[in-house]
């Protein structure tokens, strides 16, 4: 899938244009990048359907980005792109990952101190040379140093939903390929991990005509070589007749693995995972003097006992079959085995989204365009919650556009009869805890979300006390991606979460599971957290352009990771059961 590896070249194309000083191309590159890495459709499979009219009917790529995708199909490289690099004294690459050091950041310690690459960069501040440096610091030189080892920790991991649309387009072309009669991807990427390090992908060969003469063996090696000639496969590292590993084009390694049909449930269950929670199956099977592996359930003379589905696997362990998100060993074993799962939300039961942005600020489509979008995704209701306040880079609307959208959401909730468009905004708040927005304002809308924007490095005291005070005001309904972070680029600000969570249980507001890939905040420990202290929840895509909207299952798989259940989740009440809660006075709740 082309997607992530333009995404990543028009991101550094923005930081190499921002070197430059130029005003306006890399807020365009940028913009692009981050509407093409969650896509769904293969900008490859755009292209040869429709050519360069094709791909600028994506919003946000011109007719020079159309053109660059363009080249990069054809011939693997970007012109322009490696004249930039080539231009360009540091390598970018080795800091894509490092929260906080910016292309300006990057020019400036290249000319004081030669810094080319990470290498350069961590030994000067470990010498305690970044802090001397004009507009710099020690606190600066002590960011640097904790974002070079968060980027190494996070390193070999891919964001899910980044990768998601990779691994479902491989699912679906294995199980049309020749000898398939089941496959399904396990892994991290079954318990829906917010990344994910390799794909582990399990088939099961159909039986052949020919089986008494090996045919079986036949389909198993059909698959395989079906398997390792895949257009995106960059490299064969293993080849086998039952099992294969090679490296995706996007530096990925994938495994398929073909068993036996009376095995398929054990070795999905096996390689499903967690490590943890497997240890503590066998463990169980130990206790009865059983044998638990990939290839089923024995007893102590090797008599086969289970296997060929996960749910006999654990129903003869003595176990209620669990969602594979719960699978991490953090209680489930435990309650399962006294028949009290929780029973954590399903994806059918949440019936909106409630986050997104149009072109009344930093979107790219239109109120009536991401409606219709929605609709066709099985939404019931959507809010369109555009930022006002302070954040003018991101388009923050004005009162007078405020009331322009109010009334072209009235229109539109006349005309389009399956789904409700909800009256919503983001709104900044301010270091002291204030809302960028008049009360009188605020008291208008169907939902307001209140969002922190700037200031991220105020103390643990004085982040938790702004968050706290925000709670605090009657009209803010959900706090959106509650702690900050973004996924392998910052690690969130600092906050007393005990505190914040005792604070919105007191002043009854929602906390968001924002569902962006790269967010997923809160995560799923926080999730439960929260709901042990009765907090409810929402889920929001944040989406900035149409082709995000399917995030939801993100957000989603994140609440059930969670363990949360319908009851915590206020995207599963129906549109005028929500808004009767919303409109609740908070105090009385």
């Amino acid at each position: 899938m082309l997607n992530l590896k333009i995404a990543k070249i028009f991101y550094q194309m923005a930081e190499l244009y921002t070197m430059k000083d130029d005003q306006f191309r890399p807020r365009a590159y940028e913009k692009a990048a981050r509407l093409i890495e969650s896509m769904e459709d293969d900008l490859e499979d755009i292209y040869k359907k429709g050519g360069l009219k094709g791909l600028m009917a994506i919003e946000g790529v011109g007719k020079g980005m159309a053109e660059h995708i363009e080249e990069y199909v054809k011939t693997g490289k970007i012109k322009n792109f490696e004249k930039l690099k080539h231009d360009a004294p540091i390598d970018l690459d080795s800091f894509s990952s490092v929260e906080g050091v910016g292309p300006k950041m990057l020019l400036a310690l290249y000319k004081n101190l030669g810094v080319k690459n990470i290498r350069d960069l961590e030994k000067a501040a470990r010498a305690g040379k970044v802090r001397s440096l004009p507009r710099f610091g020690q606190k600066s030189e002590e960011n640097i140093l904790r974002s070079i080892a968060l980027s190494r920790e996070h390193r070999g991991r891919f964001l899910l939903g980044f990768v998601s649309p990779i691994v479902l387009k491989m699912e679906r072309e294995l199980a049309s390929a020749p000898g398939v009669q089941n496959v399904l991807a396990c892994g991290s990427f079954r318990r829906r991990r917010e990344t994910i390090g390799d794909i582990d992908i399990l088939a099961v060969a159909r039986p052949h005509r020919d089986a008494k003469q090996g045919g079986q063996a036949k389909n198993s090696r059909a698959i395989m070589e079906y398997f390792c000639s895949m257009p995106n496969v960059e490299k064969i590292i293993a080849r086998g007749d039952t099992k294969s590993m090679v490296r995706l084009d996007i530096g990925i390694d994938a495994d398929l693995r073909v068993v036996p049909e009376k095995s398929f449930g054990a070795a999905l269950q096996y390689f499903t995972g967690s490590k943890d929670h497997n240890i503590e199956l066998r463990k169980i099977a130990i206790r009865q003097g059983w044998k638990l592996n990939e290839y089923g359930l024995f007893d102590k003379n090797d008599k086969y006992l289970a296997g060929k589905t996960e749910e006999e696997i654990y129903k003869k362990l003595g176990l209620d079959w669990m969602a594979p998100e719960m699978r991490e060993n953090r209680g489930e074993i435990e309650l399962a085995l006294a028949h009290k799962l929780p029973k954590i939300v399903e994806y059918a039961e949440v019936l909106g989204d409630l986050q997104m942005h149009t072109t009344y600020s930093d979107g790219a489509h239109t109120v009536e365009e991401m409606a219709e979008v929605a609709q066709k995704l099985g939404r019931k209701y959507i809010a369109i919650t555009d930022h006002v306040g302070h954040l003018k880079i991101a388009g923050a609307m004005d009162v007078a556009t405020i009331e322009r959208q109010w009334r072209e959401i009235e229109k539109l909730n006349k005309k389009i009869k399956k789904i409700k468009i909800l009256k919503g905004c983001e709104v900044d708040i301010n270091p002291d805890g204030t809302i960028a927005l008049p009360d009188k304002y605020l008291a208008k809308f169907d939902v307001v979300l209140g969002s922190i924007h700037s200031n991220f490095k105020m103390s643990r005291a004085d982040m938790t006390k702004r968050l706290i005070r925000a709670m605090e005001n009657p009209h803010v309904d959900i706090i959106s991606h509650p702690t900050g972070r973004v996924i392998h680029k910052r690690s969130g600000y600092e906050l007393d979460l005990e505190e914040i969570f005792r604070a919105a249980a007191r002043t009854k507001t929602i906390l968001e599971i924002n569902s962006y890939p790269d967010r997923l905040d809160l995560n799923d420990l926080n999730i439960r957290r929260a709901i042990e202290h009765g907090v409810k929840l929402s889920l929001g895509t944040d989406s900035h352009s149409k082709n995000q909207l399917h995030n939801l299952d993100l957000g989603i798989a994140q609440a059930r990771r969670g363990w949360a259940t319908k009851k915590d989740v206020v995207n599963c009440m129906n549109a005028e059961e929500l808004l009767k809660f919303l409109h609740i006075p908070k105090a009385r709740l």
